[in-house]
């Protein structure tokens, strides 16, 4: 049958396009059950079909067997619901599921892995393209309501087609479900069985936790009555975009802080000044990473951050008032510096909420202080989000528990957003629930590999075929060596140097050919670039590529043949480069050895066969490339890194090392640097509008502001306004008597920089390409394809410019591109973000069973904390001062002097103290690392050390924070 669908668009330019559509409507689409004797399913074996014969669902509301057809709604907000194992049989109309897909995302994909699960029995019936289900749109209906006719068709279709001719005693119901109290009045009166999903959850059998799952998103659910509002009105979405387009608002990204919950930046669209967001009013119930509007506020309101680190650590009513707001208030006051200036900066208040970002937050559960009482909240892992309030009945099981909630909505009425249970991950402290929990917060993908996936990777055994050998350049009788650290597997990257016969040198980078295995558009392919890079924790690794290609055959592993993606330079000894040429290659790996080993050869002058000679010469090159990059203003910072030793048998680490780096590191960087420079030159020469760059842009000079002062407090200018001008200030910022001084200016200054961010060379201005940090005018990443998918895509692009592979259209497409690279940049930096909190879990461990004390620096003064940097730890700990009220009025706070003096004694930035490090168990569902302060001595203020434990008690104590990510794979490039 044929039908039409007219419809007018309205083009850019202002025009009008009539388009007229044609549907093929059919009769032999399959309905999916086995109790069916009409359809023919396609393989015509009967017991596949995905809706069972006789669906046992025990239900007190439907104790008859029926499938299940859930409205757009419901898929929507209760898909937590949805996906657990017993909610099965159920069906999901065509309308349902592109309703879902244009909606929602993350509903989409977890929709479709329930599509996918074979025990879930869920079953897609495209009832957009079934004669009798489908329906035209009635002149002035809404598409909300033609899609509500649309499934109230295809349920009372069901029905009938499932029982009539049905000759067996079984009879299958239709259960619609729907939180539509008109589209659930309508279906009634059709005969069709209807129910809300609560009222169906609710009577299941032996499912009392999944009743904790039932989102509140209905305004029905919600009992705000009688309450007053404690936040101002957000403005509907029309108004919005009108204020928008008028310049009245701004639009930009909600960033919580992670100091003061009070307090938060909105980071405007294609602006560098952020808002500064102050006061739970002015905040107005936007979470972390939304999308708001913000107006700006006249220039007399405007405020400046406070310097009190606050947390919410209290249960407060939705009628309590908030008196931390009062003392935000006032600590600026106090906390003005000598001189009586203050520095205001632009600030606003959220008017409205363009988009909720919220996803599934880990976290515990704070009972309520009433006994019996089902409502709680939930403390999230992640300190920018706020507490949520749940409904429970599970409390006392779920105490010691990491358990998952969901953000359902915030009315104006409550203090805290509203959200449900969604599952218990294990107990607080297991590693295992820990590392699952810090998976989940950064949104690391860690499923297994689907069998799709894993059909796309080649058969074993495998071998280099000749056929194969004749593509490429053969240098496996070249002298080629690898470097990584210890115990690393995922070899992506390889070195040789020899003689020519001109008397010049011939450097190779050879880079493993992983574009080779993964070829475009697989699901291999949408694997990898959904995960976009490897996640490298402390004790596991998340892996973007199957082991099989991460650990074997991608692997440049010592003497093995490998394809590799080669990079051959002729340079002179002074290392000025010749020539350059770029090869398909295959390689044979003489020795895959550690830094340590490589350094030793290097350094042992009774080993000179090819091997040592090679590393010595790449080392002399190295030194001389790195001097030209530094000359040339390319910035050498500072970030701690640090090393467990993790027991064999119980995978606890049992000591710390801060990571040693030696020349031979240094030397893989230099190449690895220059590679990935003459990469991104050659590819943006053949393709000028989608060459994948890498760009770190120069930070707004007031990001310096804070290590301008205090440099200038320790008599030092430092100048800000170029990256030379930088690099050559902190080369001669040294103070003798404290060697470590530099390093923590360059660690201060690592925080002034913004995000290098991979982009589409046709998405920016030829002057918005500049690598600051590296002080080069193009770079990309070429040389870590196992794991970064930026790398596959810039072997993609190399090999179509030196016609070694074929190209397709994605490839240069430059929208495409920059969309893969938005995702690849949130990837990035949740992957480095996973890892320090690795780092952070794996400290507390060791710290279990342990009070240390140790040596560290005042990184930062606050009015009522200390910020301590502990280097032989890498961490970064908080020392809280105002936990003595008595004590309190003898703290004497100087912005501008950067210092707190206290009983006589001055504390600055940069001072050397000596903390005590123990675990705090106060709390046993939120232990962390306490820091207390032991050096200087301080009476009434300093705790006793080991050795003298006769010292008054603390009125100091802390938290710690993990301040540096686990060593990576190599510190190769930024």
């Amino acid at each position: 049958m044929l039908r039409t669908k007219t419809f007018l668009k309205k083009t850019r330019r202002g025009g009008i396009v009539k388009i007229v559509r044609e549907l093929y409507l059919r009769d032999d689409i399959p309905c999916g059950s086995e109790l069916c004797t009409h359809c023919e399913f396609p393989g015509g074996d009967r017991p596949r079909r995905p809706l069972v014969f006789h669906p046992t669902i025990r239900s007190k509301l439907c104790p008859f067997p029926h499938y299940i057809l859930p409205d757009t709604n419901v898929v929507l907000h209760q898909i937590d619901v949805l996906e657990d194992s017993a909610i099965s049989n159920v069906i999901i109309l065509e309308t349902v599921l592109n309703e879902v897909r244009h909606r929602s995302a993350p509903a989409y994909k977890r929709l479709k892995d329930c599509l996918a699960d074979s025990d879930k029995h869920f079953y897609t019936f495209v009832n957009e393209l079934h004669k009798d289900t489908y329906v035209d749109r009635k002149p002035g209906e809404s598409s909300n309501d033609r899609n509500d006719r649309m499934i109230r068709t295809a349920a009372v279709w069901y029905e009938k087609h499932l029982n009539s001719g049905n000759t067996c005693e079984t009879k299958i119901r239709v259960t619609l479900l729907t939180n539509d109290v008109n589209n659930r009045n309508i279906a009634t009166s059709l005969g069709i069985l209807a129910f809300t999903v609560h009222e169906y959850v609710k009577n299941l059998e032996g499912c009392d936790e999944l009743v904790d799952r039932l989102s509140s998103i209905d305004h029905d659910l919600v009992t705000t009555d009688g309450k007053k509002d404690l936040y101002p009105e957000h403005l509907v979405l029309s108004e919005i975009q009108r204020g928008l387009k008028a310049g009245r608002y701004l639009q930009g990204s909600f960033q919580a802080s992670r100091e003061n919950y009070l307090e938060a930046t909105v980071n405007v669209h294609d602006e560098d000044e952020p808002v500064f967001i102050q006061g739970s009013a002015n905040l107005n119930r936007a979470v972390h990473e939304d999308i708001v509007a913000v107006e700006i506020l006249p220039r007399s309101q405007w405020t400046c951050p406070s310097s009190l680190v606050i947390e919410d650590t209290e249960e407060k009513a939705d009628e309590d008032p908030d008196n931390d707001d009062e003392v935000v208030v006032k600590s600026k006051a106090d906390g003005r510096p000598k001189s009586g200036q203050t520095t205001k900066v632009r600030s606003g208040r959220i008017v409205g909420i363009v988009k909720r970002n919220w996803r599934q937050y880990c976290g515990i559960l704070q009972k309520s202080v009433v006994k019996g009482a089902s409502r709680h909240l939930f403390v999230p892992a992640e300190r920018r989000i706020p507490k949520i309030r749940i409904e429970t009945r599970q409390a006392l099981s779920l105490e010691g528990q990491r358990i998952v909630v969901a953000i359902d909505c915030w009315p104006r009425q409550s203090r805290y957003p509203q959200g449900h249970f969604v599952r218990r991950l294990g107990e607080i402290g297991d590693k295992d629930t820990e590392n699952e929990v810090l998976l989940l917060e950064h949104d690391i993908p860690h499923s297994v590999f689907s069998e799709a996936v894993l059909r796309c990777l080649p058969k074993l055994p495998w071998v280099i075929k000749p056929e194969d050998v004749a593509k490429r350049l053969d240098l496996r009788d070249v002298c080629v060596c690898s470097i990584d650290p210890p115990g690393c597997t995922d070899i992506d990257d390889a070195l040789h140097c020899r003689t020519l016969q001109n008397g010049n040198w011939e450097v190779g980078v050879h880079i493993a050919d992983v574009s080779h295995f993964i070829r475009p558009g697989t699901a291999l392919d949408l694997e990898a670039a959904s995960r976009g890079t490897t996640v490298y924790l402390i004790d596991k690794r998340v892996d973007m590529v199957p082991e099989l290609l991460s650990s074997n055959l991608c692997s440049l592993r010592g003497g093995e043949e490998r394809f590799a993606f080669s990079v051959i330079w002729e340079m002179t000894e002074n290392a000025a480069v010749i020539s350059c040429k770029f090869a398909k290659t295959v390689i044979k790996s003489r020795a895959a050895l550690t830094y340590a080993e490589a350094q030793m050869i290097i350094d042992d002058p009774n080993q000179n066969d090819n091997l040592a000679i090679c590393l010595r010469r790449l080392n002399s090159l190295a030194k001389i490339l790195k001097c030209k990059r530094i000359e040339n203003g390319a910035l050498t910072l500072a970030s701690p890194e640090i090393r467990f030793h993790i027991d064999s048998e119980t995978h606890d680490p049992i000591d710390v090392q801060t990571k040693e780096l030696r020349e031979t590191n240094s030397m893989v960087e230099e190449f690895m640097l220059l590679a990935n420079i003459y990469t991104a030159k050659k590819t943006l020469e053949v393709f000028p509008n989608c060459a994948v760059l890498r760009r770190h842009p120069a930070p707004p000079l007031t990001n310096y502001d804070p290590i301008v002062k205090v440099a200038r407090n320790k008599g030092f200018v430092l100048n800000v306004g170029s990256g030379k001008e930088l690099a050559d200030s902190l080369e001669k910022a040294v103070i003798v008597e404290n060697p470590y001084f530099n390093t923590m200016l360059r660690i201060l200054a690592t925080r002034c920089m913004m995000q290098a961010v991979y982009f589409c060379s046709g998405s920016v201005s030829d002057n918005e390409r500049y690598h600051y940090g590296l002080a080069t005018p193009i770079y990309t990443h070429f040389t870590s394809p196992i794991r970064r998918y930026s790398d596959i895509l810039v072997h993609r692009l190399l090999a179509v410019a030196i016609d070694a592979d074929s190209s397709y259209p994605e490839l240069l497409d430059k929208n495409k591109s920059q969309t893969v690279c938005i995702n690849l940049n949130f990837r990035h930096r949740m992957a480095q973000y996973a890892g320090r909190a690795s780092v952070a879990l794996h400290t507390q461990i060791f710290f279990k069973n342990r009070v240390l004390d140790e040596e560290g620096y005042i990184l930062f003064v606050r009015k009522n904390a200390l910020q301590i940097l502990i280097p032989k730890y890498g961490l970064e700990g908080t020392v809280y001062l105002d936990a003595d009220k008595s004590a309190k009025k003898a703290f004497v706070y100087d912005e501008e002097e950067s210092s707190v003096t206290f009983g006589g004694v001055d504390l600055h930035v940069f001072d050397p103290v000596v903390v005590q490090i123990s675990i705090d168990s106060s709390n046993i569902q939120h232990q962390k690392l306490s820091l207390k302060l032991v050096k200087p001595k301080i009476p009434g203020l300093s705790v006793c050390d080991k050795e003298n434990p006769n010292v008054a008690p603390s009125h100091v104590n802390g938290s710690v924070s993990a301040l540096s990510q686990p060593p990576a794979k190599k510190s190769k490039c930024n």
